[in-house]
């Protein structure tokens, strides 16, 4: 499944304003609930804040990808978001976290969960892909940045 098919550049957001892993996981949920109805926000955020309890998802070089599974949910929808100054999102490396993938998925799709989890950590994976997300100037720049990316992959 291609990132194309799931992210719309309206699940984008350029800078975020959180200064803090729940605040980050707070705001890429709101994204996706205010385009998403269906879900509840509180409900999103406590289903993340419990799988980053088992690990956490910040993989390491200023990424981290926030996931999580909901019954209400029919298809994966993924949200991004950056931020420039970074923040500590208890990562694998120490460092901070600067770019965030957020997946959610159905219940009951751990092939497709697994298989867009490793798309994005697979394009992630990639200096070059990582240093244009972090150059991009506008919410169009970074979905193109992501789709070209997909693209490739």
């Amino acid at each position: 499944m291609k990132l194309s098919e799931i992210i719309t550049i309206d699940k984008i957001i350029p800078e975020l304003r959180a200064k803090d892993k729940k605040g980050v996981l707070g705001e890429l949920a709101e994204v996706i609930t205010s385009h998403h109805p269906g879900i509840d926000k509180g409900t999103l955020v406590k289903v993340l804040v419990e799988r980053e309890h088992l690990g956490s998802t910040g993989i390491g070089d200023g990424v981290a990808i926030p996931h999580g599974k909901l019954n209400t949910v029919g298809s994966p929808i993924v949200s991004f978001g950056r931020s420039k100054r970074g923040l500590d999102f208890d990562s694998m490396d120490g460092q901070p976290a600067y770019l965030f993938f957020l997946l959610l998925a159905p219940e009951n799709s751990s092939g497709v969960h697994l298989q867009v989890l490793t798309r994005i950590a697979k394009m992630l994976k990639k200096s070059a892909f990582r240093k244009e997300l972090m150059q991009a100037e506008t919410r169009e720049d970074l979905y193109r940045t992501i789709i070209q990316s997909d693209e490739e992959t």
